[in-house]
């Protein structure tokens, strides 16, 4: 699976379980974060407002695989890796769902502020 950046920050913005609604609907998962996405991170973590869901994120993904892409664009980041391993993307960004959908690629979003919801 996917990590965007928007799916990062919600689950330090709200109280979701997500490791346990991940494994509930995919089963065994292996998580990988575009080095794009990291960066997007790391600029939001220099804001002078509001960098810390963004600093918590990043200190989740220092854990995590990070897959080194020549795109500055974290979507299209997302998107081609997605089409390149057949993976899953978790965002809650509406325009990637979108951009997602148009290549059936399966999404992870969070719904109702309060669970995962797996969309293929």
């Amino acid at each position: 699976m996917i990590l965007d950046s928007s799916a990062l920050l919600s689950f330090f913005e709200f109280s979701v379980d997500w490791e346990k609604e991940l494994c509930q609907l995919v089963g065994a998962y292996r998580l990988v974060v575009p080095s794009a996405v990291v960066r997007e991170l790391q600029i939001l973590a220099k804001r002078t407002t509001g960098p810390k869901k963004a600093i918590a994120a990043l200190k989740l993904i220092a854990k995590l695989e990070t897959i080194d892409t020549k795109i500055d664009s974290a979507d299209e980041a997302c998107v081609q890796i997605a089409e390149k391993v057949h993976g899953i993307v978790v965002t809650n960004d509406m325009a990637l769902r979108e951009q997602l959908k148009n290549h059936n690629i399966p999404v992870i979003f969070l719904r109702e502020k309060r669970k995962l919801v797996l969309d293929e």
